[in-house]
């Protein structure tokens, strides 16, 4: 689809549209915390999606100069500062925005649902870009509009950013923001007293810089991305039928848990793997609710760290559900205020430089065998899970990806 490139600017925060806001002081430095060390070192790409009408770009662009104005970490850049240490400069240099018109309408594009489908022209580029924050404007003959950002995730989680679009958007519309962001990343990451690192934090979260070579990238390239939905029914049945295999009339496991052990045995059965290999799903645990005491829902930052259940291939096929999801339970509950806390000790006392290791959070993502990555919630109640598979296990996956069958 052709489309015609409108506009090329960077855009900063307004500050003298807010008074009440304290601007940061000049060049203000913040060091990247051992959490946002841990996280994706790239820019995340997302597309959002708006029927007519809508407000125009200008009203758009104006909104978002005076929310900036409370996320000046968006609109910094990353610096190396005198210790050698990755750091964000508060400088309000600006985030890129590209305007862009589609000669089409967006009911014509609509839905996005296939991940595997090219909408990389709806996005900015995010190789070798010195900004943090990036807005495409992609506006549609019919006055629709689809938001292609792409942020930095070592500058915030998907917590934080949501939390930010929620507040460009009230902007937009005129409103007040309901909460502000909290930005105390010291305090946050305040260690205890002494520092007491208890668990292998080196090899969970991070291990040693590796360079990924060209035949490895050609594997990732050629994987499938598809998205099964789980209807509330069938969701319903499974729950009944885990909590039917449990001995123990109060243990309860979660709607998540029940669904990841189901796709685990599907995924792992699609694949075709030996049954001494060890396989692994990785679930994202948010530090704010986490740790004890809790962390502000407003803090921006990133505060996420990993729970990695592992079984055999032959324990994820010939166990029942039950027996899985309590695997999957037993690993999440262990990511407590206490791992996040030694986590933080880890970060403050022991390792003081972190460029020699990367993060266990690889680029390519966790769904390629033999792993997998469970996301998103629909609207009637249901859920749809992003799988990425090779090619070649894609038709066996689709045949039983509803079959309760151990």
């Amino acid at each position: 689809m052709a489309y015609g490139l409108m506009n090329n600017t960077i855009l900063k925060a307004d500050y003298s549209s807010c008074s009440s806001v304290n601007i940061p002081a000049e060049d203000v430095i913040i060091p990247l915390t051992i959490f946002d060390k841990a996280a994706f070192d790239l820019h995340v790409a997302v597309l959002y999606a708006f029927k007519p009408p809508m407000p125009s770009n200008e009203v758009l662009k104006e909104a978002l100069s005076k929310v900036l104005v409370y996320y000046p970490h968006l609109a910094g850049r990353f610096i190396t500062d005198d210790l050698g240490r990755t750091c964000i400069i508060l400088n309000n240099a600006g985030v890129a925005i590209t305007e862009t018109y589609i000669p089409a309408t967006l009911a014509e594009q609509l839905p996005f649902i296939n991940p595997s489908r090219d909408v990389s022209h709806l996005v900015p580029p995010v190789e070798e870009v010195e900004e943090l924050f990036q807005i495409q404007l992609n506006r549609y003959a019919c006055g629709g509009l689809v938001i292609g950002e792409t942020s930095h995730h070592r500058v915030a989680d998907g917590q934080s950013m949501s939390s930010f679009f929620v507040a460009w958007a009230r902007m937009v519309r005129g409103l007040d923001l309901q909460s502000l962001p909290y930005h105390d990343r010291l305090a946050v990451c305040q260690p205890r007293d002494p520092p007491t690192i208890e668990f292998d934090h080196p090899s969970i979260e991070f291990k040693k810089s590796r360079t990924v070579n060209s035949d490895t990238t050609a594997v990732f390239s050629a994987i499938e991305t598809l998205i099964i939905n789980y209807s509330t029914e069938f969701i319903h049945n499974l729950e009944a039928k885990v909590h039917g295999e449990i001995s123990n009339p109060h243990q309860r496991y979660s709607t998540f848990e029940c669904l990841l052990s189901h796709t685990w045995k599907k995924v792992t059965q699609a694949r075709g793997l030996d049954p001494e290999e060890s396989t692994q799903v990785r679930v994202a645990m948010n530090g704010r609710e986490r740790i004890k005491p809790s962390v502000p829902m407003e803090y921006f930052g990133n505060l996420v760290l990993w729970a990695y259940p592992t079984l055999k291939v032959k324990e994820v096929l010939q166990e029942s559900h039950a027996y899985v999801s309590k695997v999957i339970h037993d690993e999440v509950i262990r990511v407590d205020s206490r791992y996040f806390e030694s986590f933080i000790d880890f970060g403050a006392g022991i390792l003081q430089d972190v460029d020699d290791l990367e993060s266990t959070a690889t680029e390519f993502g966790n769904t390629l065998c033999p792993n997998l990555e469970v996301d998103s919630y629909s609207e009637d109640g249901g859920v749809d899970v992003v799988i990425s598979l090779l090619p070649e296990h894609v038709p066996l996956f689709r045949q039983i990806s509803h079959s309760m069958d151990d």
